[in-house]
Order: structure tokens, then C-alpha cells, then sequence
């Protein structure tokens, strides 16, 4: 079997409403799928992370750049094929959208496998258990949205059988120190809050929810040290499952001292894109509980089966960053079915189109607030050319 060609397909779903974190506005939700395809007519299904730029930037990358360095090769030797593309494109880009753009092809090449092989990806990574538990993310910040507005919708995550919710703090570009990335944001002064609102925001959820169900906060690198040391110390009381992302990513020795400072869980970072080079360093120097990669973003599944492992090996639990389309949710999926330090699973609900009407088989959280993987291969997932058809932007 050798490979054909690599393509993509880049999606985009307009929000009803727009969305906003501590940093960005997130009007719609785009997505870039990509095809590996073979001369024996098996494709795989993977994705790519595009965050911070256009989907056309990761597009040009995986069919301009890495497509070649593959093309004709055996799609079922994983481990070569990852380090190809990364010793070939290694000396002009390092983490972020190359390996993004690698993590793509790594997804639909496990697919291929799983599909070759006859068995689901998270049997082949490891197999050890096809229950995984999910949390609704959500809280997030919104136009005309109140705390009467973000109960009602946590309430919703709880009423349809969620043992975990997940909300958005930090979008206060008003702070007095520190450097708040807001501030440089077109859509700053828009559904901001102030510390003292974000405090009323958790304090009411937790209440809504009751004291049974996992909450968890997410700054997205918002705060400075003693802001997110300041915030910690007053969301204590409210039993913190764990504070995500309280400083930039790239103050790995801040957010050292938040998790040293703080009697909750640090968990990140997503945005840490450079695979176990990059998580090795936010492991050893304590400076997260929760190992958070992203599939899509941090090298695909092989490259964060060795942070799971590397993580492990410090006795840290796993929790992957999921934000995209139905292709990593179903990967993340799999990759948490596969590994012994596993926690819990990010779910977007209700799922929007790219996510819930895009594939065949919906990855559904069930009442109990779990997902049960099938048993089909690869990814256990069929893509609907309809949905395709009515969201593609490359017609």
C-alpha cells in the first residue's frame, strides 16, 4: 500500500451568536479536515489545527510542503512517516503550524491503519477502556449575556446528564498590571467583566450545578502571576476541579508558581504546540497537574501518545484540549480510550453541525455523562458529503 496524495478540506460554520474568551471572538467555527488517500483506495481521516490564523496557512503546509515528503510511502509505518516530516521542515518552523499541519496527516494515517487492520485506533494505541467520561465546555462570554443566561445553560449540560461543566473567566482587559493579550484584540471592550464579576460568575454556576459536579475554570493565559495567584485564592471556596491556562504559555515558571501558590489544580497548555518538547518542560518544572495537548495541534496521535506516556512517568493525569470539528473530537476519543492516565473528555453541547451532523456515527455524551466508543475501525467515522457540500469555503 503507498500513499497517493494528501488533500484538504477546509469548513466553515457560522455562529449563531458570537462567542468570546478571555481573548479572541469566535464568530464562526471553521474547521480543516484532511484526506490521506491510497493506491489501494483506503482514505484516511484526520484534522488539523488552524487557531490563530486562516485555514488557507495550514492548508498550504500540509498540500505544498509536507504532501511531498510522503507521497509513494507505506501509510502504515506511522512512527517513520511523522519523523519525516518533522526532521525535513524542522530547520524553518518549530511547534505551531507545522506540527499542526503534521498532526492532520498523523490522524488519517491511524485511520488508515485501524481501517487496514480491522480494529478501532484506540485498540491498536493501547485499548484500555471504551468508556470515556466527558464535561460540557462552555461559559462562555457573549453579548447581552448574563449570570441569569450562563445558568440557564449550565443547568441545560446538567439536565441532559453531565458530571462535569467547564466556564470561561479572565476576559478583563481593565487590569492595572501585568499584560492582558486582550488589549491588543480587535474585540476588545466587548462582554467584558470585571474581577469582581468573574468571582459572581463562578460563585453561581457552582451553586446551579451543586456541589456533586466537577467544575473547572479556563483563563486562556489571560492573567499575570499574582492575578491568577489573587483570583485562585477567592475561587478556592468553590471547589475547583481545576484552573486552565491562569497564565501566558510561555511562562512556564509562572505558571510554576501559580500551581505552587494555589491548593487547586493547574491544567494547560493547549497552546504549548510543539509536542513533548514542549510539554517535557511544563511537566518538570511542576508547573501543570493536568497535561492538556491538543491532537489536532500538538503532533497528532502519535506525538501525544508519548506526552501521555512522558506525563505518566510523573504521575500526572491527561486531559486532552478538544476544539473542532466531529475528526478530533472522535480522535481525542480514542486517544483518552487508549491510555491508563486518561481523565476526561472536552464536548462541545449541543453539538454544532461540523460536529453533530458532519459524520455518520455521532459521538454522543449518553445521561450518565459518559461516551462509549464503537468497535468499528480507524476512527469509527464516515464523512457526510452533504454537510460538506454546504459548509466547504474552497467551492
Amino acid at each position: 500500500m503507498k500513499i497517493t496524495d494528501v488533500v484538504t478540506i477546509p469548513l466553515n460554520y457560522p455562529l449563531p451568536t458570537t462567542l468570546y474568551d478571555a481573548n479572541y471572538a469566535m464568530p464562526t467555527k471553521p474547521a480543516l479536515l484532511v484526506e490521506v488517500r491510497t493506491d489501494e483506495g483506503v482514505t484516511g481521516i484526520g484534522e488539523a489545527a488552524h487557531f490563530g490564523g486562516p485555514l488557507i496557512s495550514t492548508k498550504v503546509v500540509i498540500e505544498e510542503e509536507l504532501k511531498y515528503h510522503i507521497l509513494g510511502e507505506d501509510p502504515l509505518q506511522i512512527e517513520y512517516l511523522w519523523e519525516r516530516m518533522h526532521q525535513r521542515s524542522y530547520k524553518h518552523a518549530r511547534g505551531g503550524i507545522l506540527i499542526a499541519a503534521i498532526s492532520g496527516i498523523d490522524i488519517a494515517l491511524w485511520d488508515i491503519k485501524g481501517k487496514v487492520a480491522g480494529l478501532p485506533v484506540y485498540k491498536l494505541l493501547g485499548g484500555y477502556n471504551k468508556v470515556v467520561p466527558a464535561y460540557a465546555t462552555g461559559g462562555f462570554y457573549a453579548e447581552g449575556k448574563g449570570i441569569k443566561e450562563l445558568v440557564q445553560e449550565v443547568e441545560g449540560y446538567i439536565k441532559h446528564g453531565f458530571k462535569a461543566v467547564k466556564m470561561k473567566v479572565g476576559r478583563n482587559s481593565s487590569l492595572k498590571v501585568g499584560f492582558n493579550p486582550l488589549r491588543v484584540m480587535p474585540a476588545r471592550g466587548v462582554a467584558e467583566v470585571t474581577l469582581e464579576e468573574d468571582i459572581e460568575r463562578v460563585r453561581a454556576v457552582r451553586e446551579a450545578i451543586g456541589k456533586d459536579t466537577l467544575l473547572m475554570i479556563d483563563a486562556n493565559g489571560a492573567w499575570d502571576v499574582p492575578t491568577a495567584i489573587q483570583m485562585g485564592r477567592k475561587l478556592e471556596p468553590y471547589n475547583l476541579y481545576w484552573f486552565e491556562e491562569p497564565v501566558s504559555p510561555d511562562d512556564i515558571q509562572g505558571s510554576a508558581k501559580v500551581a505552587s501558590a494555589l491548593d487547586i489544580a493547574i491544567a494547560g497548555y493547549e497552546t504549548c504546540s510543539y509536542g513533548r518538547f514542549s510539554f517535557k518542560d511544563y511537566i518538570t518544572s511542576g508547573a501543570v497537574h493536568f497535561v492538556q495537548p491538543d491532537i489536532a495541534w500538538s503532533g497528532g496521535l502519535t506525538e501525544c501518545m508519548k506526552i501521555a506516556h512522558l506525563a505518566g512517568a510523573w504521575n500526572l493525569p491527561v486531559a486532552p484540549h478538544i476544539h473542532g470539528a466531529a475528526v478530533v473530537v472522535a480522535a481525542s476519543l480514542h486517544y483518552l480510550a487508549a491510555i491508563p492516565n486518561a481523565t476526561i473528555a472536552e464536548m462541545v453541547f449541543p453539538a454544532h453541525p461540523l460536529m453533530g451532523d458532519l459524520v455518520d456515527h455521532v459521538l454522543d455524551v449518553n445521561r450518565e455523562g459518559n461516551v462509549i466508543l464503537s468497535d468499528k475501525p480507524g476512527l469509527g467515522i464516515e464523512l457526510n458529503p452533504k454537510v460538506i457540500e454546504k459548509y466547504r469555503v474552497d467551492k
